[in-house]
C-alpha cells in the first residue's frame, strides 16, 4: 500500500520519533498522538480560565464523541453508545443486568482475559462453559458445539489477548441469531487495530476501553448496546444522568433515558472525553481500512524478521484471516518475563502474557524500530544477567 507524503508527514507529526523507546505494547497501554496531548492541554487551560462557563461546549464534545464511536462501530444510532469507565464495567452491566435463570449457561473460551471470565463465574446457578478454541476444526465450531438449549449468551473476545487469535465474528453472529442467543463481544484487542462492524456481526453488546489500540486514555470505554436489547438489561446504577431529562433536577419519577445513556449514572469523564475524541479524529481522518492495512503490513514484516531467528517460536496464528496486531512468541531457553525485562534495557517495550512474549506494533510504528526490536531479541538470550 503506497502512502502519500502528506500521510507520512501526518504520522511523523502525531508520533515524533522517541530515541529512548520502541513501543511494541499497544495491546496493553498505548502512547497518545500529538493531537490528543494538545486536546488535554487545551481542556486544562479551559478549566482554569473559562471554568464552568465552558461546560456547554464540553457537553457538545461529549455528543461528538458518541457520534464518533457510533461511526467507528457502524452502529445504527449514537443513542446505542454509552460512555463507561472501562471494559470490565460494561461486561458487568451485561452479566448482572440480564435475567439469567438457574440452569442457564454462558459459552465462552478458556483463553479470555479475566474481565470476560470473572463476571460470568459469579452468576449464581449459571454455568460458564469455557471452550478450548483448538478442540474442533475451527474456534467458531468449538464454541458453537458447546451451545445447547440452555445457552443464553455467547461471549468472546474479538481477538485473544495472549495469542492474538482473531475470531470470525460474523459467523458467530449468524449462529447466535439463528439460535436466538445473545452475542457479547469484548472488542478491546480489535477496535482501533482492525475494523469492527456491529451490524455485520449482529452483536448485541460490544465494549472496549480507549487506552489500547484506540490510542486514548485509561478510564473511558465505549459500550454498545443494540437498541432492541436495551430493555433486556436491568440498570444497575442509578443517578442523575441515567434518566430521560437529566437537567430536570426536581422532576420526580422520571423514566430512564431512552438510549444507552441510561447506563451512565453520574458526571462524565470530561477530560477523557476530550482526549478520546481527539484520538478518534485521527482514525477518522486516515480511515480504518487504510490504518488496519498499514498495521497488517507491520505485522507481516515483524513475522518475517522473527521467522529468521532459529530460537524463536511464533505462537500466534499465521493464517491472514486469523492475524491481528498481536504477535505471541517464545524464545528457546528464556523465561518470558525475564526476556521482557532484558528487552526493556534496550528500550523495547513489550509484554509477557501467559508464558509468552507479546509484541503489538501499530500502524505508525517505523520499520526501523521493528528491525531494531528483533535485533535486540536475537541478542537478549546471551546477555549477562
Amino acid at each position: 500500500m503506497g502512502l502519500s507524503m502528506d500521510i507520512h508527514d501526518l504520522i511523523r507529526k502525531e508520533f515524533p520519533a522517541d530515541p529512548r523507546h520502541v513501543h511494541l505494547n499497544h495491546a496493553a497501554v498505548a502512547p497518545w498522538p500529538g493531537r490528543t496531548i494538545a486536546a488535554v492541554q487545551d481542556f486544562a487551560r479551559q478549566n482554569q480560565s473559562g471554568q464552568s462557563s465552558c461546560y456547554a461546549d464540553w457537553l457538545r464534545q461529549e455528543t461528538r464523541l458518541r457520534a464518533q464511536c457510533c461511526r467507528l462501530l457502524n452502529a445504527a444510532d449514537p443513542t446505542e453508545i454509552a460512555l463507561l469507565k472501562n471494559t470490565s464495567e460494561a461486561l458487568s452491566m451485561v452479566a448482572l443486568g440480564l435475567d439469567f435463570r438457574p440452569g442457564d449457561n454462558v459459552v465462552s473460551s478458556d483463553q479470555e482475559f479475566p474481565s470476560n471470565r470473572l463476571v460470568w463465574e459469579r452468576l449464581e446457578g449459571v454455568e460458564l462453559r469455557e471452550v478450548d478454541l483448538y478442540s474442533a476444526a475451527s474456534p467458531e465450531q468449538a464454541l458453537e458445539a458447546a451451545c445447547d438449549r440452555h445457552t443464553r449468551l455467547l461471549t468472546i473476545s474479538a481477538v485473544q489477548y495472549a495469542s492474538g487469535l482473531r475470531m470470525d465474528l460474523e459467523r458467530l453472529g449468524r449462529f447466535c441469531t439463528r439460535r436466538d442467543l445473545l452475542f457479547c463481544v469484548d472488542a478491546i484487542q480489535q477496535l482501533g487495530a482492525l475494523p469492527l462492524d456491529v451490524q455485520a456481526t449482529q452483536a448485541d453488546f460490544v465494549m472496549a476501553d480507549g487506552h489500547k489500540w484506540l490510542l486514548g486514555p485509561e478510564g473511558l470505554a465505549l459500550f454498545y448496546c443494540a437498541r432492541n436489547r436495551l430493555e433486556r438489561l436491568r440498570v444497575l446504577e442509578y443517578g442523575w444522568r441515567s434518566v430521560e431529562s437529566p437537567e430536570a433536577f426536581h422532576r420526580r419519577g422520571q423514566a430512564l433515558a431512552p438510549g444507552a445513556r441510561r447506563f451512565e449514572c453520574g458526571s462524565p469523564n470530561m477530560l477523557g472525553i476530550h482526549a478520546l475524541s481527539a484520538s478518534l479524529s485521527l482514525f477518522e481522518e486516515l480511515g480504518m481500512p487504510q490504518l488496519s492495512g498499514l498495521l497488517m503490513q507491520k505485522v507481516g514484516r515483524l513475522l518475517e524478521l522473527l521467522g529468521a531467528l532459529e530460537t524463536v517460536q511464533i505462537l500466534s496464528p499465521l493464517a491472514p484471516a486469523r492475524q491481528s496486531g498481536i504477535i505471541s512468541l517464545t524464545v528457546s531457553g528464556m523465561d518470558a518475563p525475564a526476556l521482557q525485562a532484558r528487552l526493556l534495557r534496550y528500550g523495547v517495550l513489550c509484554a509477557a502474557r501467559d508464558g509468552r512474549l507479546r509484541f503489538s506494533p501499530h500502524f505508525y510504528t517505523p520499520q526501523a524500530q521493528l528491525e531494531y526490536a528483533v535485533e535486540c531479541l536475537g541478542r537478549a538470550p546471551s546477555d549477562p544477567e
